[in-house]
């Protein structure tokens, strides 16, 4: 068989998008002696919107070898153990979406309809005072989980705040040392090849030409590959997903270092508050068609916890995705292969997914169509499972205090979310599609958060006594609050773990 790999990729692009792919590549590839070439210009500055993660961020840390403490001293990380969602089912709600379950299912039946049934009852505890997650989020306290399966710090899952920008270049450095060559410039032509319509090279503004078999594209917004040069049209999500601005806008440490993201619900869209140990990251997401900029800057302004660090920036963006992601030999990561706002911290998770995709389908040079084919079924099913849990947090209100907010709550959804919602109303029970991002406790979370009351409890539980349901729940809550009585604070916990100690 004739030797036909690839064996040149440029990736066109630098910031969080770029260096994953690089570094990733410089872990996986480069043994197999392919030239990996990333293109960036300092002048292009980055979007760097989201500092929050989902648990997922450590396989892909694990996966290229990188130590947790020397990730969180370079990114001057913090800890998250889920999202605080302030304002969102109805004004003065509040609720948390966890990592991992809340309580343990018994007997087959999901947990939460032991708590439902509970709750018919006069059980006045929240959902989520059944998860570890929670109650040790509220009291700001953090361990690492339990690697003992009977303790319930097992159940314990955690992600990260960090600076974004702090970990591309952390991310750089890696792939740098892993053979990665990095080219400054910026770019100035695309060329395609007149027969194949495959990108050829790209020359920079001082007349370099780059040539490559393979291209990725995480040039960001402007999507200069797929969209500018292959024509590959965006897929717009607007009227599901109306925000379409981002104010961003860092401010003062504060106390206590709290493990979780604050997301709150606002007149035309939500602010967010994330902690890292230097800072705290906020922004104001907004739908321009129902608040002016300025008045936007200001509710930003007013939600504030302490004195901001700078002016805000602002952003402009739209929601969806590309109708293809991989287009003859490019493929597109990050922005430039579409966009949802950060409500549920899943940017970063849509690169690694591109990444890992792309990895596991790794082409020779005849650039098979049922390869790209699969990449594309794969990406688009990742980003409509994602598109519908975030419409969820909109469409799942009461609220009708604002135009905005009675738009979001009259709109159509798509039959995939309404399906999900109906079968929730019907009686509390919620499936998985295949391999999906957000599990049962995520969609139960934001259900029940956001007063979306199931019309009946499981039938199953009826024959049980309510007292044996009650005393189970009593014994789980008990064993968590007082695990977390025994951790340390979160600030004291990164203080120390980052200065080499091991708990």
């Amino acid at each position: 068989m004739a030797n036909n790999n690839i064996k040149t990729i440029a990736i066109i692009g630098g910031g969080t998008a770029g260096w994953m792919t690089a570094a990733a590549l410089s872990k996986m590839l480069l043994p197999e002696n392919v030239t990996v070439k990333l293109v960036e210009s300092e002048q292009i500055g980055t979007v760097g919107v989201g500092e929050a993660t989902i648990p997922d961020i450590a396989n892909f840390n694990l996966m290229l070898g990188i130590n947790e403490q020397e990730f969180l001293i370079a990114t001057k990380g913090t800890f998250k153990l889920g999202i605080e969602f302030r304002d969102w089912g109805k004004l003065g709600d509040k609720y948390f979406h966890p990592f991992g379950g809340h309580g343990v299912d018994m007997n087959g039946i999901d947990f939460h309809q032991y708590w439902l049934h509970s709750k018919q009852s006069g059980n006045t505890a929240n959902l989520e005072d059944y998860s570890i997650c929670s109650v040790a989020a509220k009291q700001a306290k953090f361990i690492l989980p339990d690697n003992n399966p009977k303790s319930v710090l097992s159940h314990l899952r955690y992600a990260y705040h960090f600076d974004a920008t702090a970990y591309a270049a952390f991310l750089r450095k890696y792939a740098e040392q892993r053979g990665i060559i990095r080219i400054e410039g910026k770019i100035e032509n695309v060329a395609t090849h007149k027969d194949s319509g495959n990108i050829q090279s790209v020359t920079l503004d001082d007349g370099r030409i780059i040539e490559a078999d393979f291209f990725i594209d995480c040039s960001g917004f402007k999507a200069l590959l797929l969209e500018k040069t292959l024509g590959v049209k965006f897929k717009d999500w607007s009227h599901w997903l109306p925000c379409n601005r981002a104010q961003a806008v860092a401010s003062e440490r504060i106390e206590p270092l709290i493990p979780f993201t604050i997301s709150t619900a606002k007149k035309a869209g939500w602010q967010w508050r994330i902690p890292t140990q230097h800072r705290t990251g906020n922004g104001h997401i907004y739908c321009s068609d129902f608040i002016s900029d300025d008045e936007a800057n200001q509710v930003l302004l007013q939600g504030l916890d302490a004195k901001p660090l700078g002016d805000a920036r602002t952003i402009h963006f739209q929601t969806g995705c590309r109708e293809q992601f991989w287009v003859k030999n490019c493929v597109g990561i990050g922005l430039s292969s579409g966009f949802l706002e950060p409500l549920e911290s899943t940017s970063i998770f849509l690169i690694q997914q591109g990444i890992a995709r792309f990895i596991s389908l790794y082409p020779d040079g005849n650039q098979s169509e049922v390869i790209r084919s699969e990449y594309n079924r794969l990406m688009s099913r990742e980003f409509n499972q994602v598109r519908d849990f975030i419409i969820l947090h909109y469409h799942a209100t009461k609220r009708d205090d604002s135009p905005f907010w009675n738009y979001c709550r009259t709109m159509p959804i798509p039959d995939s979310l309404q399906h999900k919602v109906d079968l929730f109303k019907a009686a509390g029970r919620v499936f998985r599609d295949d391999q999906e991002l957000f599990s049962k406790p995520s969609w139960i979370a934001v259900m029940l958060g956001q007063n979306i009351e199931p019309e009946v409890c499981e039938p199953i539980l009826s024959g049980i006594p309510i007292g044996d349901i009650q005393r189970s729940l009593d014994s789980m809550n008990g064993a968590m609050v007082q695990a977390v009585s025994r951790l340390p604070s979160h600030a004291e916990f990164i203080h120390k773990y980052a200065n080499g100690v091991n708990y």
